[in-house]
């Protein structure tokens, strides 16, 4: 018996080995060098890519020669040798002028020159009589990322033929927030603790610090800003400093730049000052001299962001000064080391009674023009606070003498959190495409960030990650998706939501049309389908207290009214939503004329942002020609129903891909379909007790009453 076992453990052994190396967690995200499945589309590259031909040994050229060796190798089926001259045909030549003498030889200059310090060339040339693919930069960055979209162009199966590619970044800081703290729980975060073990930092730099580079680096994110809004001071002290250290070090070669969020009181709580008065010149003295030993730890420090005045955190207010008082006492600190910024304006005040979509306009326009150049505003996408919809904020344009940056949330604060599929590129796109008015028509928000529309050389734009330690970076495997959407969009804001999403799934899962026709379509339609059972026609605000998991239509009676879903939806028995015209708050007064006309018009007003800006009587008769009641109810449902598409779709494509990963996805997607039915019936049932009136006939029926959804109260959210 002992013999047979001595042979039948190790066949079982074997099979699980085999079993498990055929199943996927996602921690590859999306760049996964598998072999090609198609057998024309490999054969044709395996004969236009024989050899890397790569010169020049920095950090940088070091890890773009490992990328494209490693993903030819893989993409290919077999090795790809890498050496420094062409020996054969289907080479693929990568480098600067400086590095390459084969690439100075091309004599690429003059168009070089316009893709910049981080643009590239793709070309295919004939080099000394063989056809060859050209990766060409100015610098050694630029190799790195004209690298990753040449590996993009073969996982996506494009034709590399006859490649004339130019691509340079739109916009100059595209920087990912994380709102992790020292103790390694993230605010917001549905993924896990923080990446950063700053226990075992500087001494061990984890391999997932690596990856976590490679993936950003191959979408052009060129920033991370370690640490939380809600800042703690203490990552300004030298036991700290040493271990960002460690980390920038170990993120250089990817073109990555470390920030850190500056607390304002840090000269009192960690340097033993009586005030942290901007004016006082001693404060300022203490910021430059902290500033200086930050720099003589990290020389390519990128510089502060900064979150003042707001929901607790101390400011400029404290010392009745200004916000410009604050961000330019930093940002005099850091310009002598090329540094920059980033003031939020994420500011709003109990102590206001004024509406809240308000508040930030009036406190930062008329400081227009008073802060320092290397000072960007950080505003967010919308007035409030990241809802699943919401009107682009009124700063954007209003302030052409100062430098805007957006600023996105890629983790799913209130749009599902870690259990939904919500696709956000249509969102972000909806936002970036608006059209301020600043300066006539076609004044976008997108012109606003990228500088073209003031004539801006410093732009940023900011989004608030979503990543954790969780195996697959994000927890739900379709959140991965909404980080590759910022950097790609980050990268070149004119991409088409569809074209980002074909791209992330090809690369995530596979090439198949059979897979990445119906599931595009799914990512397309779930961010309506979100704010269709959240918050449809404009709604905002009716999430549960504090962790802002579920409905909570009901909430009031807070220690501030802004913080209750009551002060926004405004429901009584007249009607519902919250009058943002000139008979109520005037917030519509903010925006340039011709937006405040259409918002402004409660028949002109696009109905997706009705109840964000009119208070409108529950027989208002809407564009499908039934009353407001009667609308929101359909709203609702449709969210619900196509939640079940999403499941039905998503169960058609089992068995083309690998077991884990599918049926992870369709266990989230009926967790989902419960939380909209959730959703759909504590609000709906709510709403009722103003507007009298049923639920619309062949409409499902809500589960339970109000009574039981008011009385859930969820333990232990993550992220709070």
């Amino acid at each position: 018996m002992r013999h047979r076992l001595f042979f039948i453990l190790p066949l079982l052994l074997l099979f699980f080995v085999t079993d498990y190396l055929h199943a996927d967690d996602g921690y590859r995200l999306w760049q996964r060098y598998d072999k090609i499945e198609d057998a024309a589309k490999l054969n044709g590259y395996q004969q236009a890519l024989a050899e890397v031909v790569f010169e020049g040994n920095s950090p940088t050229l070091l890890v773009a020669q490992k990328e494209l060796k490693d993903g030819l190798s893989g993409l290919l089926g077999k090795a790809v040798p890498v050496s420094q001259r062409i020996t054969q045909a289907g080479a693929v030549v990568a480098g600067t002028p400086a590095s390459s003498a084969l690439i100075k030889s091309l004599g690429l200059e003059n168009r070089l020159k316009p893709v910049g310090d981080e643009g590239y060339l793709l070309l295919t040339t004939d080099i000394n009589g063989r056809k060859s693919t050209v990766i060409a930069a100015n610098t050694d960055v630029g190799v790195l990322y004209g690298t990753f979209h040449f590996l993009r162009l073969l996982q996506t199966h494009q034709d590399i033929n006859s490649l004339s590619v130019a691509s340079a970044p739109k916009i100059k800081h595209r920087v990912l927030n994380h709102w992790d703290n020292l103790d390694r729980t993230v605010e917001r975060g549905y993924a896990g603790f923080s990446l950063w073990d700053w226990h075992r930092l500087p001494g061990y730099i984890d391999q997932r610090y690596l990856d976590y580079a490679r993936a950003n680096a191959s979408i052009g994110i060129n920033g991370t800003v370690l640490t939380n809004v809600n800042a703690n001071a203490l990552v300004l002290t030298k036991e700290y400093l040493v271990k960002v250290k460690a980390l920038a070090d170990a993120f250089r070669p990817y073109g990555i730049k470390v920030y850190l969020t500056a607390r304002f009181s840090a000269p009192m709580e960690i340097g033993g000052m009586k005030t942290a008065d901007p004016l006082d010149p001693q404060v300022q003295a203490w910021w430059k001299e902290k500033t200086n030993e930050i720099y003589s730890y990290i020389p390519d420090f990128g510089g502060f962001l900064v979150k003042a005045d707001s929901e607790g955190q101390p400011g400029p207010h404290n010392y009745k000064r200004t916000q410009a008082d604050g961000a330019n006492m930093l940002a005099d600190a850091v310009a002598p080391h090329n540094g920059i910024v980033m003031w939020r304006a994420f500011v709003y005040s109990e102590h206001t009674p004024d509406d809240r979509h308000k508040q930030a306009f009036n406190e930062f326009k008329p400081l227009d023009g008073k802060f320092r150049d290397n000072v960007l505003v950080q505003v967010k996408n919308g007035a409030i606070d990241f809802q699943p919809r919401e009107p682009f904020h009124p700063l954007f344009g209003a302030m052409p003498n100062t430098k805007l940056m957006m600023e996105f949330q890629i983790t799913q604060e209130y749009l599902g959190q870690g259990t939904n599929l919500a696709y956000l590129a249509p969102l972000y796109k909806e936002v970036l495409e608006s059209d301020t008015y600043a300066k006539g028509k076609g004044s976008t928000v997108a012109k606003v960030v990228d500088g073209t529309l003031d004539n801006n050389k410093l732009s940023a734009i900011a989004g608030v990650s979503n990543i954790g330690t969780d195996r697959n970076w994000t927890g739900h495997q379709f959140a991965q998706s909404n980080w590759y959407t910022f950097g790609r969009l980050a990268w070149d804001h004119s991409i088409s939501s569809e074209e980002i999403a074909d791209e992330w799934i090809k690369m995530t899962f596979t090439n198949k049309d059979k897979f990445v026709d119906p599931v595009k379509t799914m990512m397309l339609n779930s961010h309506e389908a979100i704010v269709n059972y959240m918050t449809p026609l404009g709604l905002h605000h009716l999430m549960g207290w504090s962790h802002h998991y579920g409905p909570g239509p009901w909430i009031k009676d807070k220690p501030r009214a802004d913080w209750t879903s009551v002060y926004y939806h405004q429901a009584d028995e007249n009607g519902i939503g919250f009058d943002r015209t000139k008979t109520g708050s005037n917030a519509v007064a903010q925006y340039f004329p011709p937006v405040q006309k259409q918002f402004g018009n409660i028949k002109k007003c696009p109905e997706k942002y009705l109840l964000w800006f009119h208070h409108v009587p529950w027989d208002y008769k809407t564009n499908s020609g039934r009353i407001l009641w009667d609308e929101l109810a359909y709203r609702y449902t449709a969210g619900v129903d196509t939640v079940r598409q999403m499941q039905q779709t998503w169960n058609t494509v089992e068995g083309m891909i690998d077991e884990e990963r599918f049926n992870h996805v369709k266990m989230l997607l009926a967790v989902q379909e419960q939380e909209a039915k959730w959703w759909r019936d504590a609000c709906l049932l709510y709403f009722q007790t103003f507007s009298k009136r049923p639920i619309p006939q062949g409409l499902e029926e809500p589960e339970h009453t109000l009574e039981y959804y008011m009385q859930l109260d969820p333990k232990f959210v993550p992220g709070i």
